[in-house]
């Protein structure tokens, strides 16, 4: 007779290997500069500085000496990395925070990136001005009014939880 339970550890086993060979995996280099919190969803969480409320991504410092970013790139396309400049004087508050909204709307004040962020999920991707990747987040698709956010603040695995737009991420 055939046995199935014998089976099933060796099944398991094979498709544990096959998932974990499948997984792509990112050398980034050591940086203070991270992608901290993205809301793809704003209907009512907070508007930019012309009363609308857009989509966000918010960059956080590690560390606590402020940052030249100006000339930074940021962009939603793996095949597009330099989408988008931080333009020149951008400065990032030593362990501070940095919203840019994605609206697609570079002509209002204030940090605006020439893309918007789908609810279908997508990549984000921060770059120095050479080129070199430093951080990347894919978020899955969503339909709430939450945060992709870094738990805890600025180092940790992402989830989805109420947005805390410029603070941390941290829950108490």
């Amino acid at each position: 007779m055939y046995n199935i339970k014998k089976k099933i550890p060796v099944l398991i086993l094979i498709i544990l290997i096959t998932h974990l060979s499948c997984k792509k995996t990112y050398n980034l280099p050591e940086t203070d500069i991270v992608i901290n919190e993205v809301l793809p969803v704003n209907i009512s969480v907070v508007p930019d500085q012309s009363g609308q409320y857009d989509d966000w991504i918010e960059i956080f410092n590690l560390s606590s000496v402020s940052k030249d970013i100006s000339g930074y790139l940021l962009s939603d396309k793996k095949t597009n990395p330099d989408k988008w400049k931080f333009p020149q004087g951008t400065f990032l508050p030593g362990n501070g925070y940095l919203i840019i909204w994605a609206d697609a709307d570079t002509t209002q004040p204030g940090l605006h990136a020439n893309f918007k962020l789908s609810s279908l999920g997508e990549n984000i991707l921060i770059s120095e001005p050479d080129g070199t990747l430093i951080d990347k987040v894919t978020y899955p698709p969503q339909t709430l009014e939450l945060s992709y956010s870094r738990n805890p603040n600025g180092t940790g695995e992402f989830k989805w939880q109420n947005p805390t737009y410029n603070r941390s991420n941290s829950n108490p």
